[in-house]
């Protein structure tokens, strides 16, 4: 009778079966993924924050004083809404950000152009004024 020598299959201190790493590896990379997922909530409030200000920068006439500012702060407010659709939220957070920057930009652009028009406009009616009380005036003689 010969004897068959017995082989133990069990993995020796130190040695993985690959299968065993790997099914391990992709579960904690599966769990790292809904972690980082569930630490980023949807930034809603971000995101009309800046629809509000892209609203309050149109009604101060940013689209026609401050046409540059007013259509990057309207294109990443898209940008922000598509991250927030894709569920991208550290991206939709970023441009939402961005977005009030600029909108707030571009209505303080439109704000001092109006008042640089409106100073304009005052120092001229004074040139005018000034003008007819001198004609007015009689000259002493």
């Amino acid at each position: 009778m010969h004897h068959i020598p017995h082989h133990d299959h069990r993995p020796r201190a130190g040695h993985r079966p690959a299968t065993v790493a790997l099914t391990l590896g992709s579960a904690m990379l599966a769990a790292a993924l809904t972690a980082a997922c569930a630490s980023t909530p949807p930034p809603t409030t971000e995101v009309a924050l800046s629809a509000a200000a892209v609203a309050d920068a149109a009604g101060a006439g940013a689209p026609a004083l401050a046409p540059q500012e007013m259509r990057m702060a309207r294109d990443k407010l898209a940008g922000a809404n598509a991250a927030m659709a894709s569920q991208d939220y550290d991206q939709a957070r970023s441009l939402a950000e961005e977005a009030e920057v600029d909108a707030r930009l571009a209505e303080a652009r439109a704000e001092a152009i109006k008042a640089h028009r409106a100073a304009d406009d005052a120092l001229q009616a004074n040139n005018v004024l000034r003008d007819e009380m001198s004609r007015k005036t009689p000259n002493p003689q």
